[in-house]
This record gives structure tokens, C-alpha cells and sequence, in this order.
């Protein structure tokens, strides 16, 4: 069996954050484990047309690597460029397994130390584990009726299948969320008909991009002009969260107002416009940010398929809607999200005492600044419940994770311990104090569902409140939250 002191699993910024700090502490005893066959995580897996973040990217990025963006929001191949990047300057790929799929991983109580079963390159063992595989990893097909008899070609979005060519064809896309939100105005112009499944419409927001000049990227490459502009964008965002949690009149004034504006001047058809306005709170679902995806709804050869007129039965030939209609396809995609909550780890976790984490989590995910849980020593999860920013970057939280996670292993390595774990009543009152925040905020009691939201009810992909306000908490570490052994 191999031994490493830190095992990381997932390669995305995540992972990659992981290792970084580490190496920059003194913590050269780790390997990186990748289940697919490269690494790099979301910005290289999702290859789909018109793949974009949709936040700015001079704060989308690891706060000690700025980057000479080409525009605003970069699009997927400028972020998989910098994803690699990243990579090599640290030369992260020597420390990595690709192909190495985790099936489990298991707390030795005798030797203080993980087992981690993996489906191509044995057993190995760590101290620690910083699971960094993300929550929005692991995508979810549902199990509509009659799925596995299409004869066409399916795939999901995650898993864009670039050998079919689309010119001509007939295709549906099953969902509106984000991701449709790019792939549709992308290849609506290609495509003979497209046929989109909306099961309830999102707001969506004018997307500010603009492409940076010569001259721009010049003045970006100087660190400290780039540090401004990054600051100015991260307080701009910031201000999100007043109408998010204090004040639902300044949503509707403000951004919903916007929104509304925002269809009106780019869809004409009544009808239309009124099959893509929502009936909840601006922001209880994910934004969305385009520019090209009203027009693209509006096209000729563009149906928009709302949930009255929903997926009744997917047939050999194509879709057989809930009022009647058969819809002949040539290829169907599934535009239909991530397990983000309930399964937001993919493998078992079998901490101390023989106890699973899917036995803790079946109420609800749930952990201590979204990071460890009780029960389960030298195991901390990066981008765990309750640590999404959905106004701001994901990366921002990542580094404020991992200033906690450093803490807490200095911490152990100061005292010469093998172990570290968060107490079971901190966890309670942090997560007692999540919660009780939480029902305040537009994610809670914006009067929809979302995939922010558990089984349960609980919303456990987002933090209530401003991203400063978490970055402080992980900040500080507190001893007595914890048991050192």
C-alpha cells in the first residue's frame, strides 16, 4: 500500500489551492488524486459551446496568480489555458494520479489514518484528506420515462459529445438552468429545430462583457492595477447580498426591475415573454447573465417547451410531450444539473467508529464552517455545505477554506498530534447559526426550488451572508472547537 501524510482528492482549483498552500507551508508529503483521465476539474470538463464563467474573471481567479484576461467573462478554452497554467508552474501534474476514481475511504482508528480504496490504482493511505472534488461534479439525469429507448444520440452537458455535428439536426435540450443558458444561443443558429424543455424559467440579467484592448491588458499585466480592479469588482458583487438577505424592496427596485426591462426589450411575443418570467424573488434561483438568450428563445426555429407542456415520455424516435405533441429528435441534451446537495460527495466516507457520512448527512448535509465534520479526523471538505457565494467568486471562498485547513494542520504539527477534529457541539451551534441566518435570505424565502436546497428543505449549497463575513470565520481558528489526539 502507498503512504502519503496528505491525499487531495479532485484536481480542479480546488485541489489545486490545496496543494499550493501546502507546498507553501512546509507540507511536501501529498498526492493529488484524479478520477478522470487529465486534470483540471469544471474549466476542462465542460467543454459545451458557449462554456463561460459568469463572474469576472480578474476575480475568478487564485488571488497570488493574476492573469492577463481577454475579456471580461472568459470563456472555457481561456480558463482550461489558465487551469493549466496553474498546474505547471507548480508542477502539480508529478504529484497527481490521473484515471484514479476513489470507491472509498476509511478512518484506522489503531494506525490514525485513511484508507482510501481506489478502482484502478489499489489501496492507498493518508493522515489527512481534503476531498476537493466540488459540488458541481457529479451530474444528474432524471429518470424520465422511457430514457434508455431513444435511439438518437443523448448525452448530458457535462459530457459534451463533440463527434456528433449538429448542423441541420433536430434537437432538444432538457433543461434552462446555466448551462442551457450558454449552449442555447450557441448552437440555436446550427441547429434545424430546437425544442427546449423549461421546467421553471430563471431570471436573467444583462451580461456586462466586454472584450479588454491592447492597451487594457497591458495595464492589467501591472500587479497593483490589477489587484484595484479585482477589489472594485469583488465590492460591486458584494453589494448583492444587502438585497439577497436585508432588503427584498431593493431586489425588486433594483434587480428584478432590471430583469423585467431586460425581457421586454429583447422578446417581442407576448406569449413568450410570458412563458420566461418567473413567478418567485429575483435570486432564489441562480441568475442568470446573457445577453443572446432571449433572442435566441425568440428565433423561428426555437420551441419553448414549458412544464405544462413538459417531457410525458421519451420515445425511440423522440419526446412525447405532456399535451400530446411528438416531437421527432436526432439528438437529446441533458441540460439538468449536479447532485450539489444531498450527494455533494459521490463516495462512502466511513469515519470513527465504522459511522457513514451519508448517515450523518441524511437529514441534510452539514459541517463546521462548511469544512469538518464530527466523527470524522483529518477530513476536511473544500467547497463543503453551506460554503456556496452565489454573487461572488467560488475561488474566494476556496482560499478562505484553506487558510482554516492550514490552521489546523499547523496546529497539529505544532503540537506533534496525529489527529484532528471538530467537536460535536461546534458544529451544532455553527450550524444552528447557518441555518438561522439562512431563513432570512431570498434562498430560503424567495418562494422557489432550487438545487440550492436539500431533500429535506434545508438550503445547503450557500452561505447567508457576505463572503467577508466567511472569509473572517475561517480566518480564525479556534482551539477549543476543537480535539487534538
Amino acid at each position: 500500500m502507498e503512504h502519503h501524510d496528505i491525499l487531495i482528492i479532485g484536481s480542479g482549483f480546488g485541489g489545486q489551492c490545496a496543494a499550493i498552500n501546502l507546498l507553501q507551508r512546509g507540507f511536501s508529503d501529498f498526492v493529488i488524486v484524479e478520477r478522470r483521465d487529465f486534470m483540471g476539474g469544471t474549466w476542462c470538463q465542460n467543454s459545451y459551446p458557449g462554456a463561460a464563467v459568469d463572474v469576472q474573471s480578474p476575480l475568478y481567479s487564485i488571488s497570488h496568480e493574476p492573469y492577463v484576461w481577454s475579456q471580461m467573462f472568459a470563456d472555457q478554452a481561456e480558463l482550461e489555458r489558465y487551469t493549466h497554467h496553474v498546474i505547471d508552474k507548480y508542477r502539480l501534474r508529478e504529484r497527481t494520479k490521473t484515471g484514479c476514481e476513489v470507491r472509498q475511504v476509511a478512518w484506522d482508528p489503531d494506525r490514525q489514518r485513511w484508507t482510501v480504496n481506489t478502482a484502478n490504482h489499489g489501496s492507498l493511505s493518508a493522515r489527512v484528506i481534503v476531498n476537493a472534488t466540488g459540488p458541481l461534479s457529479t451530474p444528474v439525469i432524471p429518470p424520465f420515462k422511457g430514457k434508455d429507448s431513444f435511439t438518437g444520440v443523448t448525452f448530458h452537458t457535462n459530457h459534451w459529445d463533440h463527434s456528433v455535428d449538429l448542423k441541420g439536426k433536430r434537437v432538444a435540450i432538457v433543461g434552462s438552468g446555466a448551462s442551457a443558458a450558454q449552449v442555447i444561443p450557441a448552437i440555436a443558429p446550427v441547429v434545424g429545430h430546437l425544442h427546449v424543455f423549461q421546467r421553471t424559467p430563471h431570471w436573467v440579467l444583462p451580461r456586462p462583457d466586454r472584450r479588454f484592448s491592447a492597451v487594457e491588458r497591458k495595464l492589467l499585466a501591472i500587479k497593483p492595477l490589477h489587484k484595484l480592479l479585482r477589489t472594485l469588482i469583488y465590492w460591486q458583487l458584494e453589494t448583492r447580498v444587502i438585497g439577497f438577505k436585508y432588503s427584498k424592496a431593493m431586489l425588486n427596485l433594483v434587480a428584478q426591475r432590471s430583469a423585467l426591462r431586460h425581457i421586454r426589450r429583447q422578446i417581442a411575443d407576448p406569449v413568450l415573454r410570458a412563458a420566461v418570467t418567473p413567478n418567485y424573488t429575483i435570486g432564489c434561483k441562480r441568475i442568470i447573465l446573457s445577453n443572446t438568450l432571449y433572442p435566441a428563445l425568440a428565433r423561428d426555429n426555437v420551441s419553448l417547451h414549458t412544464a405544462q407542456s413538459g417531457i410525458e415520455e421519451i420515445t425511440p424516435e423522440g419526446i412525447r410531450t405532456q399535451d400530446g405533441q411528438s416531437l421527432p429528435l436526432d439528438v437529446i441534451v441533458y441540460s439538468t444539473g449536479y447532485d450539489a446537495t444531498d450527494g455533494v460527495i459521490s463516495y462512502p466516507v466511513v469515519g470513527r467508529d465504522g459511522q457513514r457520512l451519508s448517515d450523518v448527512w441524511r437529514a441534510y448535509p452539514r459541517a463546521y464552517l462548511g469544512t469538518c465534520v464530527p466523527g470524522f479526523p483529518n477530513f476536511f471538505v473544500v467547497t463543503g455545505p453551506n460554503t456556496g457565494i452565489g454573487h461572488t467568486s467560488a475561488i474566494f471562498v476556496i482560499e478562505a477554506q484553506m487558510n482554516y485547513i492550514m490552521k489546523s494542520l499547523e496546529a497539529m504539527r505544532a503540537q506533534n498530534k496525529q489527529s484532528i477534529e471538530v467537536k460535536a457541539e461546534a458544529e451544532s451551534a455553527y450550524t444552528e447559526m447557518i441555518h438561522r441566518e439562512m431563513a432570512h435570505t431570498v434562498w430560503k424565502a424567495g418562494g422557489c426550488k432550487s438545487w440550492y436546497q436539500s431533500q429535506s428543505g434545508h438550503v445547503v449549497a450557500m452561505f447567508p451572508g457576505f463572503s467577508f463575513t466567511y472569509r473572517k470565520l475561517a480566518n480564525r481558528f479556534q482551539p477549543a472547537d476543537h480535539r487534538l489526539a
